[in-house]
């Protein structure tokens, strides 16, 4: 398979992509990501010989996703955010602050089209409020909020949005550990922001979204280790054949 040409003079494509160029606009210097220095595609976040724009897939969805993200979050080339905002077209992203909100959040929130979850542990929230499974709202389809940040903000964030403290906690119980590979997590447990987006779409009966979510995120994490030790793409592995076969169900 030949090497995709990157584009590095579009727009930004989707809620994510708006959320970063908007955090660089206000950077005093620029954002250099941790262990490279190479240039990156705009489009994938990978450096530009192992670029994957080419393969991104886009599955039509009723659920809806909604990224609330950690302040330097969307700058990170491993943030698994973005790969959300890649497939599911109906997905909005928003900065987190302790003193301030947007109000085009909680316009989302107030939006009656929508059933909302705080997508997060029980542990962390009163009874009352915790959920296992989507409530039987008629007419209204589930928004997934997730709070896309290392653990430790995560939890800060959950304490201090008072905003969100009215909407069911929705409690997720994988059965498998996370396969996520870019970043260090303390827990074999703690799943990345795309993995808890694919547990929620099949949750949602959006099956065809979860496996190809979950395929593209093996695939991305191919490419951008493969990058990191300079090691070419490998276009004909068991996720690559499996991302185009997922691409063929729509």
């Amino acid at each position: 398979m030949s090497l995709p040409e990157p584009d590095t003079a579009a727009p930004p494509r989707h809620a994510v992509d708006r959320l970063r160029a908007t955090r660089l606009a206000r950077s005093a210097k620029p954002f250099i990501a941790r262990g490279s220095r190479a240039p990156r595609c705009p489009g994938c976040r990978v450096i530009f010989s192992h670029c994957l724009c080419a393969l991104r897939p886009v599955v039509a969805t009723q659920a809806g996703m909604c990224l609330i993200m950690c302040d330097i979050e969307p700058l990170k080339p491993s943030n698994t955010g973005w790969l959300i905002a890649d497939v599911v077209g109906d997905t909005t992203a928003f900065g987190w602050a302790r003193t301030t909100v947007d109000p085009k959040l909680l316009e989302l929130l107030a939006d009656p089209q929508w059933q909302a979850y705080v997508v997060f542990p029980a542990e962390f929230a009163p009874p009352e409020r915790v959920v296992t499974e989507l409530l039987p709202t008629p007419h209204k389809k589930p928004l997934f909020i997730l709070l896309d940040a290392t653990w430790s903000e995560a939890c800060k964030m959950f304490r201090k949005s008072p905003y969100l403290n009215h909407l069911p906690v929705l409690s997720l119980q994988p059965e498998a550990l996370s396969r996520y590979r870019l970043r260090r997590s303390k827990r074999d447990e703690h799943l990345c922001t795309s993995e808890v987006g694919a547990l929620c779409l099949a949750m949602a009966g959006e099956q065809h979204a979860a496996d190809t979510l979950e395929t593209y995120l093996d695939v991305f994490s191919n490419h951008y280790v493969n990058a990191k030790h300079s090691v070419p793409p490998d276009w004909e592995d068991a996720a690559h054949l499996r991302l185009r076969a997922l691409a063929q169900l729509r």
